[in-house]
């Protein structure tokens, strides 16, 4: 299986769009804990649904498990502290019991994509959570895609 991720900032929406179709991407699973952001422009929650379907055939699934809390978000605006964001949305995880309770079934058989709003994995939990589904249920490729 392939699990690809994307942000979408520093993206205009073509080439977004692109990058999404030409990987074969056929469902993105937003991992923002709040997809209607007024600053989202096109990868807003409320709209995103609509272009990936028209303009992709691609599915959409909001899956706010794997999203950091509002403190830990919080914390690390203040803090920029990459290393403590880390550990606190790694135990995060371990609370939640990721990826264990995720339906193996939600993310596809061929290719799905991790999206948040970073415009790159570096520092981003997009690729804490890609990292560790792929640790756990093993022969997952992970693509970033930029």
């Amino acid at each position: 299986m392939k699990l690809f991720t994307i942000g979408f900032t520093q993206k205009p929406a073509e080439r977004f769009f692109t990058l999404l179709a030409d990987a074969g991407v056929e469902r993105l699973i937003d991992i923002r804990l709040k997809p209607g952001g007024q600053l989202s422009g096109f990868a807003n929650g409320r709209d995103l649904p609509f272009f990936l379907q028209r303009l992709n055939g691609c599915d959409y699934l909001h899956l706010p498990v794997l999203a950091p809390t509002e403190e830990i978000l919080g914390d690390y605006r203040q803090d920029h502290d990459w290393d403590r964001y880390v550990e606190r949305f790694e135990s995060l995880m371990d609370e939640r019991g990721v990826p264990g309770n995720l339906d193996q079934g939600a993310f596809g058989r061929e290719a799905s994509c991790l999206l948040c709003s970073e415009a790159t994995p570096e520092q981003c939990h997009r690729r804490l959570v890609g990292n560790r589904i792929a640790r756990v249920w093993g022969d997952v490729e992970i693509v970033h895609l930029v």
